[in-house]
């Protein structure tokens, strides 16, 4: 097995990103598209994580940090490279780069319907708060309509 790369995506990389999302990730959020991921690595450089193998996009994970919180967004890995450690170095490479921040606890956001996430998160030693539950209200930007399909499933 060659070598994985793990990396800081840039702004040539939003198409590519999200076209890997579409085939790997579960769900769609509101701001998949190339203006949402263009803010994203324009504001953190180093939010949006990439793992490469051979050149080969196999998995992401946007790593955000507001001075307050650390919030796990996109874990994806490509569905023919799982179970291969991707994952588990995507998560070492964010709890790094927290750390380094001065981070406190990781917060991943992760469907309730995707039991292989779950799996996941608890094998990386997260665990599952159920006393907390997400609210959420999408804003509108001038000129750009909330879709309802995209309400529902965002993150």
């Amino acid at each position: 097995m060659s070598h994985l790369d793990i990396r800081c995506a840039g702004l040539t990389d939003i198409e590519r990103v999200l076209a890997f999302w579409r085939e790997a990730a579960e769900g769609t959020s509101i701001s998949d598209d190339h203006d949402g991921v263009a803010r994203l690595v324009s504001r953190d450089p180093e939010a949006l994580l990439l793992a490469e193998r051979d050149g080969v996009l196999v998995g992401s994970v946007i790593a955000g940090f507001d001075g307050w919180r650390c919030s796990v967004y996109r874990l994806a890995v490509r569905p023919d490279f799982r179970r291969q450690g991707i994952a588990t170095a995507l998560t070492e490479a964010v709890e790094r780069r927290f750390t380094a921040l001065g981070g406190r606890r990781v917060d991943a956001m992760v469907l309730e319907d995707n039991d292989r996430a779950h799996r996941t998160w608890a094998s990386a030693g997260f665990h599952r708060e159920d006393h907390w539950r997400r609210w959420v209200k999408p804003l509108r930007s001038p000129g750009r309509p909330v879709r309802p399909e995209s309400v529902t499933g965002s993150r």
